[in-house]
């Protein structure tokens, strides 16, 4: 499992919260920014798949999803919206249609979905807070789809994934359209709204 953003001096760690700040303060002197893209995330691990049923639940697994993809994720909307361009600009979290609690009809992997729901709340909690305090930014939830990834192989990913430079280029699609009313929206990479 790996909640590391490897492309700085100053890398982001999700086992280590501390590194958020530093890097954020690192890259302070080269914003404001108008786009910012958390893309960390897990599904599965060398030591753990998505749960099937109740009975494989399991507190450390539920710990780790929840870290990595709610507690991390939520501590870097904190940290880096302060690098924010205040007169208008974009910060998004993937984040993935399976923690629609309206839209699960199949039930199973409880980690990865309580906390991608979770994810879903705090950025629906922030893009409120920010109607009042950061009126021109606008913080959005965006679901990548299949992507034929790491984190999609062992659930046929390389056989119903979309190509990640495909997938890519359709979320940069649908996040140079977001305006600061989408803000506090679950949106996929076709631009189609998501329940929560």
């Amino acid at each position: 499992m790996t909640g590391i953003h490897r492309n700085s001096d100053h890398p982001i760690d999700y086992q280590n919260l501390t590194t958020l700040e530093t890097s954020a303060a690192a890259l302070s002197t080269q914003g404001p920014f108008q786009l910012i893209i958390n893309t960390i995330g897990v599904l599965h691990s060398a030591d753990w798949m998505p749960e099937k049923k109740l009975g494989d639940l399991n507190a450390s697994q539920l710990q780790a999803l929840m870290l990595v993809n709610a507690i991390g994720p939520a501590l870097t909307i904190k940290h880096f919206s302060t690098l924010l361009d205040p007169t208008g600009a974009v910060m998004a979290t993937l984040s993935a249609k399976v923690g629609s609690i309206e839209d699960n009809r199949l039930g199973g992997w409880y980690s990865y979905r309580a906390s991608k729901a979770a994810l879903n709340m705090l950025i629906k909690t922030t893009a409120i807070e920010f109607g009042r305090t950061k009126p021109n930014i606008a913080l959005i939830a965006l679901h990548p789809g299949t992507v034929n990834s790491h984190l999609s192989k062992p659930f046929k990913g390389q056989e119903i994934g979309r190509p990640a430079l495909e997938a890519a280029q359709d979320m940069l699609n649908v996040l140079l359209s977001v305006k600061q009313a989408d803000s506090g929206t679950f949106i996929s990479y076709s631009g189609e709204r998501l329940p929560w």
